[in-house]
């Protein structure tokens, strides 16, 4: 028997767990994927929103500005790669420049700090990448930039470390409420009982919630496509870069370095049937580097090393849905969360655990909760540093990916962290194994070769990434016969 059972380990389940943990609770997470963060938050934006976008009064508006100041702490105690950054929203008219002044309005509202209306001369000064076309802009200096399925991980790592669980592969089918007032939660093949459960599910929440009956929340899937371009163009830009949403509210293709270098572009949308349907579409894909240029002209789309597609999980209700259910007691539905879910995280968690309080959830804190986490990331360290870990574990002195330099100690260790990754994309997730320019090309096998050592396993069992994406079916000779 649990106290609380989580549905789904993206980043709100994986900081709804990290909430819960720092408590004297049972907590279980159910997820459905082989990995945590394998849904809509590892193909995401990667920006923590300055949230001048979010609906005066939202729910979107207050847990935005107040997750991004969460994160920054967060990010600084579980080691996670996290950068501040300014973000600029520009006008090239004046429809456009009238959408700027409502903006503002709202970032003001919102109590969004440091925003303000910059005229083309100091948007430039700022940020000489622009297009100096630009008549005015936006400029919040308070957005960041972040590792996004890293930043899950680690909440999710911590959570585990302080006593909660987590169920990999245990996608969840039914969900009863039985007369003794508890729930039983069936995921795969397992039962589990529960006295409280906290729907996390991401692009799934409707049908989530439909296994309690809720059938008043309808679910409409938008799909975001990306580029990701070489370190060449990282340094390109130092802000995130968005365009004036356009007559019908689309907020337009962003530009954005990221935090370990590359550039990204995106995303586009349309609507897709569900959470699973990412694939990237050429022709709609295409189009995004005109939206790029109109912002950034200096990009050279020459240098696209990966493209990728997410899935923004929207419901009929313009905010997120973060309540108790009103047909079954105890249910607590964190749905609808998309744009800003990523900023919003953690205070959606802090938000249900309030809820879960209210509910009659006793909240009594650990004295001895552990809220730090550390990571050794071989090519930040200096030579001496470098020097001094190989000497401890000569591991460390084999770099098994060239483009991101990341050795083999840093991979053994990823793998046998409180959440151990069993997938080539689970490693690459953890310590950029993959990320480069060759895009694991020349580290994969290696990858896949250190995986099957450390887990034991054969190297038929290693997957590439979700179930079913075998790399290996069957020896091309057997040993004997090679070795005649």
């Amino acid at each position: 028997m649990y106290d609380v059972l989580i549905v789904g380990c993206g980043v709100v389940g994986a900081a709804m767990a990290y909430e819960l943990s720092r408590y004297d609770l049972s907590v279980c997470v159910c997820e459905r994927s082989n990995d945590v963060a394998n849904g809509v938050t590892k193909a995401n934006s990667a920006i923590l929103h300055a949230g001048f976008d979010c609906p005066v009064g939202s729910l979107e508006a207050r847990l935005n500005v107040e997750g991004v100041r969460l994160a920054k702490e967060i990010c600084e105690k579980l080691d996670v790669e996290r950068r501040e950054i300014p973000s600029f929203v520009i006008a090239f008219n004046e429809r456009e420049r009238k959408e700027l002044d409502a903006l503002y309005e709202r970032g003001i509202a919102n109590g969004v700090p440091g925003v303000r209306i910059v005229g083309p001369e100091e948007a430039l000064a700022l940020e000489p990448g622009l297009n100096p076309k630009l008549i005015a802009a936006l400029y919040a200096p308070s957005s960041a930039i972040i590792n996004p399925w890293e930043y899950a991980i680690a909440m999710a790592e911590t959570a585990v470390t302080n006593g909660a669980e987590v169920r990999l592969c245990s996608p969840v089918t039914a969900i009863e409420k039985v007369p003794e007032g508890h729930f039983k939660v069936t995921a795969g093949t397992d039962v589990y009982e529960a006295k409280y459960v906290v729907n996390a599910g991401g692009a799934f929440s409707a049908d989530v919630y439909r296994l309690v009956g809720g059938n008043d929340l309808k679910q409409t899937n938008f799909c975001g496509q990306y580029y990701v371009l070489d370190k060449n163009q990282g340094k390109l830009i130092n802000s995130v870069i968005f365009p004036c949403p356009d007559e019908h509210g689309f907020k337009g293709v962003l530009v954005a370095p990221t935090v370990h270098g590359n550039l990204i572009v995106g995303p586009d949308s349309y609507v897709v049937e569900n959470g699973d349907c990412v694939a990237t579409v050429s022709p709609l894909l295409e189009e995004l580097q005109e939206h790029g240029h109109r912002s950034v002209p200096g990009i050279d789309f020459r240098q696209i090393i990966h493209e990728y597609a997410g899935v923004r999980p929207n419901t009929q209700i313009p905010d997120f849905v973060i309540e108790e259910s009103g047909i079954c007691p105890h249910f607590i539905n964190l749905a609808g969360i998309k744009s800003p879910g990523l900023s919003s995280a953690p205070a959606i968690a802090k938000e249900g655990a309030k809820l879960l309080e209210g509910c009659g959830l006793v909240l009594n804190e650990k004295k001895n909760f552990i809220d730090k986490r550390k990571r050794i990331k071989f090519r930040e360290l200096n030579r001496e540093e470098q020097e001094k870990i190989i000497s401890q574990n000569p591991l460390y002195g084999r770099v098994i990916c060239r483009c991101e330099t990341v050795t083999e100690g840093e991979i053994v260790e990823a793998i046998h962290r409180p959440i151990q990754p069993r997938t080539i994309d689970a490693i690459k997730r953890r310590c950029n194994a993959g990320m480069g320019r060759c895009q694991g090309g020349f580290c994969g096998p290696r990858v896949h070769e250190i995986l099957a050592r450390e887990l034991n396993v054969s190297p038929m069992d290693i997957l590439m990434d979700e179930q079913g994406t075998f790399l290996l079916t069957s020896p091309i000779k057997e040993a004997d016969d090679y070795e005649a």
